[in-house]
C-alpha cells in the first residue's frame, strides 16, 4: 500500500481535503488537484499519476469524458465518485473505461480497497497487454524466418536446418536480431524479381 501518486479532482474542495487526509494516512501521495476536466487532463498528462480520482459531474469537460481519456491514452486508472447512483451513471462509467464508481460520501473504509484494486487490476492489465504484444511481435518473427528459410532453401537449394543456420549465423556475425537477417533475406529476394 501507498506511495503511489494520485490526482484528485473535484470542484468541491472540501471533498478534496477529506479525500487527501484519507489516501495521505495510508502513505498515497496527492500530486495535484483540480476543480475542472480540462485541469485534469493537463495535470493527468504532467503529473503522471499512477491513479486518477474524479468526480463524475465537472464543469465543463465532464469528468466521464477526462476518464475515457485518459482510459484510451492508458495513462493512468481511473476511479470515478458521484454524488447520486444515477440514472445511467454505471453505464456510462463502464464506456469510460472506469475501474470503480463511489458513491458520496465515501468513506475510508471503502476508498482504500478501491485505490488498491484499481491499481492492482489496471498493473495486471498492463502486464497483459505487454505480454500480448510480445507473443504477436514472436510470432510475426517466427513467420518472417519461415518465408526467409523458404526463400534460401529455393533459391540456394538448402535444407531447412541450413537455412535456419544461415540465418543465425548471419545473425551473430552480424550482431543483429534473427528478424533482421530474414528481413533483409526477403527484401533481397523481391529487388531480384
Amino acid at each position: 500500500m501507498g506511495e503511489q501518486r494520485i490526482v484528485l479532482i473535484d470542484a468541491d474542495t472540501v471533498w478534496r481535503k477529506n479525500f487527501k487526509a484519507m489516501l495521505g494516512k495510508y502513505g498515497y501521495w496527492v500530486v495535484g488537484e483540480a476543480g475542472d476536466g480540462l485541469s485534469a487532463l493537463k495535470l493527468v498528462r504532467s503529473r503522471q499519476p499512477d491513479l486518477l480520482i474524479i468526480d463524475a459531474a465537472l464543469p465543463g469537460m465532464d469528468g466521464l469524458q477526462v476518464a475515457k481519456i485518459v482510459h484510451d491514452d492508458k495513462l493512468a486508472p481511473v476511479v470515478a465518485t458521484s454524488t447520486s447512483n444515477q440514472q445511467g451513471i454505471m453505464e456510462k462509467a463502464k464506456e469510460a473505461g472506469v475501474y470503480a464508481l463511489l458513491i458520496k460520501p465515501v468513506s475510508e473504509t471503502s476508498l482504500i480497497p478501491t485505490v488498491e484494486l484499481a491499481l492492482a487490476n489496471y498493473q495486471e492489465i498492463m502486464n497483459l497487454e505487454k505480454k500480448i504484444k510480445d507473443l504477436q511481435e514472436t510470432l510475426e518473427t517466427r513467420k518472417l524466418v519461415e518465408r526467409a528459410k523458404g526463400i534460401l532453401m529455393e533459391t540456394h537449394g538448402l535444407s531447412e536446418a541450413e537455412a535456419f543456420r544461415r540465418i543465425q549465423r548471419q545473425s551473430m556475425n552480424k550482431r543483429v536480431s534473427i528478424r533482421v537477417v530474414a528481413e533483409a533475406v526477403i527484401m533481397s529476394q523481391a529487388l531480384n524479381k
